[in-house]
């Protein structure tokens, strides 16, 4: 018995086949969606443990949550894990500058907030990490210049100090998945008084 061919047409596509099709069409998508410090580095024999930060490599991740069982314990491996290696060679993904009339009167409060989101992040995902901040010198002003292991990392900085700060925030992305950020912390100019004019009939 023959079974008629039809061809897909955009007629006879139905919401079920045009879901299909796009599910098939993976052209130019990454299929691994691990951090890009991870990515360019081999990952060790399960189970590993970064003799410097702690994180352990079990299912092909790295966490600081992952729980050994005694069998696991016995064949572990020590090693360093990407981020690790990557801050000892002051290697970074995304590049944060910070400038603005209001960095130098909020310096310290701007440093607590950067340290309280990576450490966060840190927690979740130890791939993300803070390669180092440092002033430079930036037009006529000096400016922060926060590197990061993570392109994440750096963008999810920036966010947080435009939320809690506000100013304006840029970001670009490389082809290579680097990123580099600005934020601009401009220092609100108190408004002038106005002048007291002189009563009626005085």
């Amino acid at each position: 018995m023959r079974t008629k061919n039809t061809t897909l047409t955009p007629r006879n596509l139905t919401k079920k086949s045009r879901g299909l099709i796009r599910s098939l069409n993976r052209s130019f998508v990454r299929d691994d969606k691990s951090p890009q410090v991870v990515r360019k580095t081999v990952p060790p024999k399960e189970p590993n443990v970064c003799a410097r930060c702690g994180a352990v490599f079990l299912h092909k991740t790295w966490r600081h949550d992952h729980k050994l069982t005694d069998e696991l314990l016995e064949r572990r491996q020590w090693g360093f894990c990407p981020a690790c290696d990557q801050v000892s060679r002051q290697e970074a993904q995304g590049r944060l500058i910070i400038r603005g009339s209001g960095l130098a009167k909020n310096r310290a409060l701007i440093r607590s907030r950067i340290e309280n989101v990576a450490s966060h992040a840190m927690a979740t995902q130890p791939e993300r990490r803070i390669v180092s901040i440092d002033t430079i010198n930036s037009k006529d002003d000096e400016a922060l210049e926060v590197l990061t292991t993570s392109q994440k990392l750096t963008h999810r900085i920036a966010h947080e100090l435009k939320k809690l700060f506000g100013g304006r925030a840029s970001y670009n992305w490389s082809d290579d998945g680097t990123l580099y950020a600005t934020w601009e912390f401009e220092r609100s100019k108190p408004k002038a008084k106005k002048a007291k004019q002189p009563g009626k009939g005085r």
